[in-house]
């Protein structure tokens, strides 16, 4: 069966004339593949953020001098844990890079975390250094005596804007907004000190491999404590590498091109797009809070975006808001989906504001993260798309059986992207990564005969009434169809008569949308079964830090009645 679907798979690579031999070390590392980037592409503007921009160069000289500064005046060596905790500025590319030059690891830490999720991270990563943005610096004050941070690093919203601007803008923030708490922290040092004083010093470059460790990325926590996926050098570059194999299938031109980054960059999906927007030469900008859909829109207005990388929610929020509909769509040629499942409502809504197609892919933190994507000149709404250059996908029933085409199984992947491993959870990871290099998703997917990947839906969202299996994504994707529907989600409940019962949670469009309504429409679309027991409506509905919906909250609030 595994030979049918490699079959099926090296079939539409050569109808679709993809490259599946892609060199997925091109690199020896992370920070040669920047460094190259660096030589090709010195003037041309590499992020930008607040209005803002930094040049390749720049970006290449103030990632050395923080790397200096790490290498000299920090008291870490190679391999030390460094904690990012700021939303998207170019700073976190700064400091990013230059944690990596210095042959350390990069601990990517949510800003929105709570005291509990922080202290545990720096805990469980061993984190001795954490560099964290003012803004979202009070909950770093609570808890870092509790953890081994030994120094921290501080920056303000716009550091890296020239003066007087940079003065303007963080007083502005600082007094005027009073967006940055006041705050005691330990052994603090300013981020633009730390610049100055690497740059009196020399950076000397480090010897790092594929092999060696670049990130400890921690999974959402969405299943329970959240555990740290080892990223090599490898992972990453194998994954960039992937990822330009599929992109020259959409025909765009990246040198130069505007690749809009709303969703947060300590996020792996935004971080390895941000990875191989560097390594073509675009220029990355970055959104700091992408639930400000007013400076989305803007960002949208001024810079005109080539790519756009966005996710379910984003799209339909959007597509809502009546500027961005206005908008004249000059430039977007590619519109990226990730991180959730993508609604056939919400591809065909932003088709029809922006003139531009959705293409989704699909990943984990675990696979660094794309492991497929549809391509650019094969475009199969409603799937994954196929596995990216030398990527391996099966089916698999509970018992381990492996499944043929359109069998619903969990999903698993195999490749150079796939994870190390969890950080210090050999148990953990054998649960998930077997001996042949087998990743268990947790994902119930079918391929189907022509190599096309379809997530049915996670194991763990899915419902059972009455014996039969439901799927809350089928549901979430016809009920999203309903013209009164802004969002919604569909989650079990313990019910006597059939095991579970189904409710639908549904945030409105239309006012005078009813219970009643919503249940009719379903009973027209799908079976019996599969019909919503109850209708709730919400003003909204709980979202992770990257827009992904909580079930699990929502299953909590079913299960109290």
């Amino acid at each position: 069966m595994q030979a049918d679907v490699s079959a099926a798979i090296a079939a539409r690579y050569k109808d679709l004339n993809i490259e599946w031999d892609v060199d997925v070390a091109a690199y020896p590392s992370i920070v040669a593949l920047f460094e190259d980037a660096m030589q090709r592409f010195p003037d041309l503007p590499a992020c930008s953020s607040v209005g803002h921009s930094i040049s390749y160069s720049e970006l290449d000289k103030l990632s050395a001098n923080f790397a200096s500064w790490l290498q000299s005046d920090s008291g870490l060596s190679k391999g030390d844990r460094v904690a990012i905790q700021m939303p998207n500025l170019m700073q976190y590319l700064v400091a990013c890079l230059g944690t990596l030059r210095a042959g350390m690891v990069v601990v990517n830490t949510n800003p929105l975390y709570t005291e509990r999720e922080l202290e545990h991270q720096l805990n469980d990563s061993g984190a001795r250094l954490l560099v964290v943005q003012a803004n979202v610096a009070e909950t770093a004050s609570r808890v870092v005596a509790k953890t081994g941070i030994e120094k921290i690093i501080l920056t303000e919203i716009a550091d890296l804007h020239p003066v007087p601007k940079r003065w303007l803008i963080n007083a502005v923030v600082k007094h005027v907004k009073k967006m940055v708490p006041k705050v005691s922290l330990p052994n603090v040092i300013k981020f633009n000190d730390v610049l100055k004083k690497g740059a009196q010093k020399s950076f000397s470059p480090v010897d790092v491999n594929l092999s060696d460790l670049a990130m400890l990325q921690y999974t959402g926590g969405t299943t329970g404590v959240a555990k740290g996926a080892m990223l090599s050098h490898g992972n990453i570059v194998a994954n960039v590498m992937q990822l330009d194999g599929f992109f020259e299938t959409f025909g765009i031109e990246a040198e130069g091109a505007v690749f809009m980054q709303p969703l947060p960059v300590y996020h792996i999906y935004a971080f390895t797009v941000s990875m191989y927007s560097l390594r073509k030469g675009a220029h990355t900008l970055f959104v700091p809070n992408p639930r400000d859909l007013p400076s989305v829109v803007d960002a949208f207005e001024q810079y005109q975006p080539t790519v756009f990388c966005g996710l379910n929610t984003l799209f339909v929020a959007l597509c809502n808001d009546e500027r961005f509909q206005n908008i004249a769509f000059k430039n977007l040629q590619l519109t990226m989906s990730g991180g959730m499942a993508l609604t056939q409502a919400a591809a065909e809504r932003w088709a029809e504001v922006t003139g531009c197609n959705v293409y989704e892919c699909y990943g984990l933190t675990e696979t660094s993260p794309t492991a497929t994507s549809n391509p650019g000149n094969g475009r199969q709404l409603g799937t994954i798309g196929i596995p990216v250059p030398q990527t391996y996908v099966k089916t698999v029933s509970e018992s381990g059986e492996t499944l043929g085409f359109d069998e619903a199984g969990e999903l698993c992947i195999k490749g150079p992207q796939v994870m190390q491993g969890y950080w210090q959870r050999p148990e953990a990871t054998a649960e998930v990564l077997d001996d042949d290099g087998w990743f268990a998703t947790g994902d119930v997917a079918v391929i189907q005969p022509d190599g096309y990947v379809k997530i049915v839906d996670r194991i763990k969202d899915m419902i059972i009434v009455s014996g039969f299996n439901v799927y809350p994504n089928e549901l979430e994707d016809v009920c999203a169809k309903h013209p009164g529907v802004l969002e919604c989600a569909a989650v079990g409940f313990a019910s006597e008569a059939t095991g579970e019962g189904i409710r639908m949670y549904v945030v409105k469009s239309d006012p005078g949308l009813t219970e009643e309504a919503v249940i009719a429409y379903m009973r027209e679309q799908v079976t019996a079964y599969k019909v919503p027991k109850s209708i709730v409506f919400k003003d909204d509905l709980p979202k992770t830090n990257v827009g992904k919906i909580l079930r699990r909250e929502l299953r909590d609030e079913a299960a109290r009645g």
